[in-house]
């Protein structure tokens, strides 16, 4: 799709340079809140790349396009990137439609005829804590994520849960 919303190097530029806040190159701190995740640079490219293992990349880049889109600065262009997420992410049948209940879509598509920075908070929320409560605890668990744990930890981690324990000889 040539007009894709976020086309890889898009979603690369973006995150990287407008949204992260800080390097954070500890994946230690990882396991806590999945926003420590998306926070850091290392952390949401892992993410991303375990869901587009698990088939669910829609969701990151759904939730990424609602990030840029409430940062837009050019209100003559919202209502035209309003409606491009909504056909790339939420309509029905969507190229890369979201996991969202009918109500959810309902309010999201009613909030279009009025564009604001905040018309989609409510489904980006809801995207939001499907990744959390679903997605991030299976990473957390992925063989990907404990390679990252052990590169960090040089190895001494042994306790599953993103600590790195120096091991005593």
């Amino acid at each position: 799709m040539a007009n894709n919303l976020l086309s890889s190097s898009a979603t690369n530029k973006f995150s990287f340079s407008h949204f992260l806040r800080s390097p954070c190159e500890d994946t230690t701190q990882w396991t806590e809140p999945l926003e420590s995740v998306l926070s850091c640079k290392k952390g949401f490219a892992a993410f991303q790349n375990f869901l587009r293992l698990e088939f669910s990349e829609e969701n990151i880049e759904f939730w990424l396009a609602c990030e840029n889109f409430r940062k837009s600065k050019s209100s003559g262009k919202l209502e035209k990137k309003a409606w491009m997420i909504y056909e790339e992410f939420i309509k029905n049948d969507a190229a890369k439609e979201v996991n969202l209940d009918h109500e959810t879509k309902e309010i999201t598509r009613k909030n279009l005829q009025q564009v604001t920075h905040t018309c989609f908070d409510l489904a980006q929320k809801k995207i939001y804590n499907l990744m959390e409560s679903d997605s991030y605890s299976r990473f957390l668990k992925s063989a990907l994520f404990q390679e990252l744990l052990a590169k960090h930890c040089g190895g001494n981690d042994t306790s599953g849960r993103g600590s790195c324990q120096k091991s005593q000889t």
